[in-house]
């Protein structure tokens, strides 16, 4: 989930019943990033666009809102319907489109 200034790794939904975890930073030997993450900020830069003053990054959670009636995460858009949602998963899915074909 995160990590803090101590080098301390934040950990969420670890097991059955431990929702978060806390790995203390002196015992860290190296950390390496294994995937590059979803460019929710880019995202919310493109919706911004076509709802002007209508998009909130909420990076704590890893969602974009929009209208407070749709939110967007990193899998789509995961709440609202309508013509908002349809437009913001119409807009989603050309920019994971893109963000493969770059990948490439």
């Amino acid at each position: 989930m995160a990590i803090d200034e101590h080098l301390n790794l934040i950990l969420g939904e670890v097991g059955e019943n431990i929702h978060k975890a806390v790995i203390n930073g002196a015992f860290i030997k190296e950390l390496r990033l294994l995937e590059k993450p979803f460019p929710l900020k880019e995202l919310a830069e493109r919706l911004e666009r076509v709802f002007p003053g209508g998009v909130k990054l909420r990076e704590d959670i890893s969602a974009i809102l929009i209208l407070d009636k749709v939110k967007v995460t990193e899998e789509g858009v995961v709440e609202g319907t309508g013509l908002v949602a349809d437009r913001a998963r119409a807009i989603f899915d050309e920019f994971v489109r893109e963000l493969r074909k770059s990948q490439e």
